[in-house]
């Protein structure tokens, strides 16, 4: 029983992104239909500019909780590393 009830908080806590995602495009079409009455065409939304948006809400939902300074510290963190990684070592027989 506790296994399945663990279960469950996992496969509510990954639908999240998937929940932000629908939202943004409802919200999406929700606006085209409003223009669309007014006479204007259709926009369709492009997969990088939902992209964008996602990370915006993320990064607002970041700074409204405090956390977003920490999150961008550990992302330069993160950067820095994968940088140093492919720098080349220094050779014993180099001066």
């Amino acid at each position: 029983m506790k296994s399945r009830v663990t279960w469950i908080d996992k496969q509510v806590k990954s639908h999240p992104p998937k929940n932000v995602e629908s939202e943004i495009l409802r919200e999406h079409i929700k606006k085209e239909r409003e223009a669309a009455k007014a006479g204007k065409r259709p926009y369709y939304l492009k997969k990088s500019e939902l992209r964008e948006r996602k990370l915006m809400n993320k990064y607002n939902e970041l700074k409204e909780a405090g956390k977003l300074d920490a999150f961008m510290e550990k992302r330069r963190k993160k950067n820095a590393s994968k940088d140093h990684r492919f720098m080349p070592y220094r050779r014993s027989g180099d001066a």
